[in-house]
């Protein structure tokens, strides 16, 4: 896909102006924290509660659910190269990003709603029905809409320190719109429901869409694109070009993968620890109520990264993460105990997960500086898109093949052999995976300590050009 507005590159929004140092606005960031708000407001709904959806609603077997979730990661792998592309090959009077928020807000809504509607469907239908309708929101929409929200991080401003404050910005407002879910989600699909979840969910998830459509619509309309190059569209080989010999891209694209396992098995078994081991299905929204928490954590990491740096930033988040998992196993049933382990675990959680974000934006000054080629739709759509359907895939199939292993069946009394199951895949399963990302980001610091040189070495090439 490539869109022309005018003949000249040079209408794209800002497209002439030096971006080196420019000091966004309050409301232009917070119109960009309004992007990840609208994203979290439906696709958290999405990896939080699908799995249950389709289980203990929908009338799926944790089986069929979890194949359903596996077979989604392979359009994945091709729908965000895909859209990467045509995000760097799109070339607007609104800007290069930018104009998606508009475009794919309503079809965002609508198909999420679809993948929560449960027609009365038998058998093989009905896995092909959830099967289509989860691909098509939580993949190929989904990835639409995740694509331009990083790659514009980049266009806004190269200034390093303005790039992670727009960040911080960006999750608070996915805190915002992930606490707005996780807290009411449960509550409206009863109110709505009136016990029968079918409805609930169907009238939820309506209202949700609204809310994200309203949301798009007001960062579309905040937004500035700004580019310090001047560069005609580039073929799909060239992007993938970008990518050579760019080992922190590298470093950060299995980082995050693997991290996406353990957040989406946090937020995909929260309902089922609660309903199972807990016996009140509500204190899934007190649990992911609490997520708000969050905002305190990333509002922090500006600061933070001042004092450290990014990796250093990114490996204290996920040891806080790791210790309040552990402390949640070791605490027993204290409630009060097991909120504070909780809490704890946000606020690592919160910073390990906003670090990749605005981290990938170096990665498209280093594709650059490496190769020639900048390319922030393709390396910002795998580098986050792909990241974190494929790790939410396998953070919802893993589970699920453990629950089903362990005799998992739904809306029963289950066995101890399966509590202790649910246990373990909820507390401990996300410090193994913490453990092992904090161990590949060792090997980002060496990048890291590079980038001064790098933008100092690009703003010589672009001054050059422009001569």
């Amino acid at each position: 896909m490539e869109t022309h507005a005018t003949q000249s590159h040079s209408a794209a929004a800002g497209q002439g102006e030096d971006s080196a140092n420019v000091k966004l606005s309050v409301w232009e960031k917070t119109a960009y924290s309004f992007t990840d708000m609208a994203g979290n407001l439906l696709y958290v709904t999405i990896s939080s509660y699908i799995l249950y959806f389709y289980t203990d609603v929908f009338g799926i077997t944790a089986a069929g659910a979890g194949l359903i979730l596996l077979v989604a990661r392979f359009f994945d792998a091709i729908s965000a190269p895909v859209w990467g592309s045509i995000v760097d090959h799109t070339h607007t009077k609104w800007g290069q990003s930018r104009p998606y928020f508009l475009w794919l807000a309503i079809p965002f809504a609508a198909a999420t709603f679809l993948a929560f509607t449960a027609p009365n469907l038998h058998g093989t239908a009905k896995l092909w029905y959830a099967g289509f309708t989860y691909i098509l929101a939580a993949g190929v929409v989904y990835t639409g809409i995740q694509t331009p929200i990083t790659a514009i991080l980049p266009s806004l401003t190269t200034n390093s320190q303005e790039r992670m404050n727009a960040n911080s910005f960006r999750m608070v407002g996915g805190s915002l719109g992930s606490f707005i879910t996780s807290t009411f989600a449960l509550p409206l699909v009863a109110f709505m429901g009136k016990g029968d979840d079918k409805v609930g969910f169907m009238w939820t998830m309506f209202f949700f869409g609204i809310l994200a459509v309203i949301l798009l619509s007001l960062a579309f309309k905040g937004m500035r694109e700004r580019t310090i190059a001047v560069q005609k569209p580039i073929p799909f080989k060239d992007s993938l070009k970008a990518t050579v010999g760019n080992h922190p891209w590298y470093i950060l694209v299995v980082s995050f993968v693997i991290y996406w396992v353990a957040q989406s098995t946090r937020n995909g078994i929260s309902v089922y620890y609660a309903k199972y081991n807990l016996g009140n299905e509500q204190l899934t929204s007190v649990f992911n109520g609490l997520q708000v928490l969050g905002i305190i954590a990333t509002i922090s990491i500006p600061f933070i990264v001042k004092v450290a740096n990014k990796t250093l930033t990114m490996i204290i988040g996920l040891a806080i993460g790791a210790a309040g998992q552990i402390m949640m196993g070791l605490v027993g049933n204290n409630f009060t105990l097991v909120i504070i382990a909780w809490i704890i675990g946000i606020f690592g959680a919160s910073i390990a997960v906003a670090m990749p974000f605005g981290m990938l934006a170096d990665t498209v000054d280093f594709g650059e500086w490496k190769t020639g080629i900048r390319a922030p739709g393709f390396l910002t759509a795998v580098g986050s898109a792909f990241c974190i359907q494929l790790g939410s895939g396998f953070g919802a199939f893993i589970p699920s093949k453990i629950m089903s292993a362990a005799g998992f069946v739904a809306n029963k009394t289950q066995s101890a052999h399966t509590l202790a199951a649910i246990h373990f895949t909820f507390i401990y399963f996300p410090v193994i995976i913490y453990a092992i990302v904090a161990i590949i980001m060792c090997f980002y610091f060496k990048y890291e300590k590079m980038e001064p040189q790098i933008k100092a070495d690009l703003a010589k090439r672009h001054e050059e050009a422009k001569a």
